[in-house]
């Protein structure tokens, strides 16, 4: 069985993750969307509510059998040994990522040669997108629609206007 992990933050999940989990199932037997416990990030969502937004997102997804969805905090090399992952999904939008994302990838290699690190680039029109950009627009009063699910925006909408 191909395993592969798609680690991130997911806070919160967007059509842009969304489209590289599509390419991805595609090209492996499972897929274990990883959401990572950040020390470097405040996220805006607690883990337990970026997974069940993700649970919820996936619900009427035709391969949802094929995807776990988990929590991980540690070492990602060492989370996908634990898992029996052959493969690391990471997702490059622009020329920025790639400096970072191939230091990554290869300090992966390093810690664990067994492990490939695949990089997909989500359609064209999802390069711009990122949680960050998305939180920000929303805080602002803007229409969020075109860059997460229904589910994803309540939520986002909800939490952005607690005190």
């Amino acid at each position: 069985m191909k395993r592969a992990i798609y680690p991130g933050t997911f806070d919160p999940i967007t059509y842009g993750h969304l489209d590289i989990l599509n390419r991805a199932i595609k090209l492996f037997d499972e897929i274990i969307i990883t959401v990572a416990i950040n020390p470097a990030k405040s996220p805006l969502f607690t883990l337990t509510e970026r997974k069940e937004l993700i649970e919820q997102v996936l619900g009427n997804h035709q391969e949802k059998k094929r995807v776990r969805i988990e929590g991980f905090d540690g070492l990602l090399v060492n989370f996908a040994r634990q898992k029996k992952a052959t493969a690391i999904i990471r997702g490059l939008r622009a020329v920025s990522d790639f400096e970072y994302e191939l230091q990554m990838a290869l300090m992966n290699r390093r810690l664990a040669d067994e492990i490939s690190t695949v990089f997909m680039m989500p359609h064209e029109k999802y390069t711009y997108l990122n949680s960050t950009i998305v939180k920000e627009v929303a805080r602002l009063g803007g229409d969020v629609s075109n860059f997460v699910p229904p589910t994803v925006k309540r939520a986002l909408l909800k939490k952005i206007s607690q005190p």
